[in-house]
């Protein structure tokens, strides 16, 4: 199924990525996992979801959908996983469990009503910007919408909190700190717009790998975000600039040291703080406004595969019903 595929009721969900303005590593937990404490802000590089019942089950009665069935299609490129293996499939049968759709067979009968998904894909893979939370999220959202489960918003969150650190924050979107693994989240107060550049590398870098890393050559942080915080209130781009903060900086670096040379190339080019996002291996860096991150992109073609101006908060996903 393509994004313009035709057939019964459709749900398309844009939604957008996120950087990490703040992220410190405070230790490891004892169920494995590592303790953090992060500021995300979404970022308008956007991915989107589209989902479709076939026509054959647009006007089935609700219990019709016990039997049904799931199709993923992508245009993602051969780093995304096509299958189960995928976040945003993993999303949809974890919902379909939940709400009871797909759950029972009809022995006999070979037409199986079919939930269509595809997933068109802007927002890097394996880059430290939440692609594959995004799409969970995404897809979370707009099955809610198109079975009609009329779950809220924080159900929603609860359920996506199973998927990944990320996919609960990728859910609501906008500016949050986030503690625990990354799944506990509140809103904070972010005045103003932020101009950045993405410079994205053509070679992922998996979360698994740097946290290992990090285990090996990094050490627990006190490191605070108030800075941070602080010049979200002010609306301050300049104070922000200087108070952006990756403790898994060190670790990434040890796997891709070429990206500290991308990181300080930020900095000697005019950006007003620059830092990797998340895990990486994108590096984004600060711009005083819409036309010095124009001129800074220039600055850092040779620097990365692919350069992208992007603006933040870009608020959280987008419904809409074709």
């Amino acid at each position: 199924m393509g994004g313009g595929s035709s057939g019964g009721p459709r749900v398309r969900v844009r939604v957008p990525s996120k950087v990490n303005l703040f992220l410190a590593v405070r230790g490891l937990r004892p169920d494995g996992y590592h303790e953090l404490v992060t500021v995300l802000q979404t970022v308008s590089i956007h991915d989107t979801v589209l989902a479709r019942l076939d026509g054959s089950v647009a006007s089935a009665h609700p219990a019709a959908r016990r039997f049904m069935d799931l199709a993923f299609t992508q245009e993602a490129g051969p780093d995304v996983p096509p299958g189960s293996d995928n976040l945003a499939v993993r999303a949809a049968r974890q919902l379909m469990g939940l709400v009871g759709v797909g759950t029972a067979h009809r022995d006999g009968e070979a037409a199986v009503p079919v939930t269509r998904l595809h997933l068109t894909k802007r927002i890097p893979v394996a880059a430290g910007m939440a692609g594959g939370s995004a799409d969970a999220a995404a897809t979370l959202l707009a099955l809610n919408h198109l079975w009609g489960t009329d779950l809220a918003r924080e159900e929603l969150r609860d359920l996506a909190a199973e998927l990944g650190a990320d996919v609960p924050f990728c859910v609501t979107g906008g500016t949050a700190l986030a503690t625990g693994t990354g799944t506990a989240t509140a809103q904070v107060l972010c005045r103003g717009s932020y101009h950045w550049v993405v410079g994205i590398s053509g070679e992922p870098l998996s979360t698994p790998s740097v946290y290992r890393a990090f285990d090996e050559v990094g050490t627990p942080s006190e490191a605070e975000p108030d800075a941070v915080l602080q010049a979200l209130r002010t609306g301050d781009a300049e104070a922000l600039g200087a108070a952006l903060h990756n403790d898994l900086e060190t670790a990434a670096f040890s796997l891709r040291p070429e990206l500290r040379d991308a990181r300080d190339a930020f900095l000697e080019r005019g950006a007003l703080g620059a830092l990797v996002s998340g895990s990486g291996p994108t590096v984004v860096g600060l711009a005083e406004s819409a036309q010095h991150a124009t001129e800074l992109a220039g600055r850092m073609q040779d620097a990365f595969d692919r350069v992208e101006v992007a603006l933040s908060p870009a608020g959280g996903p987008e419904v809409a019903v074709d």
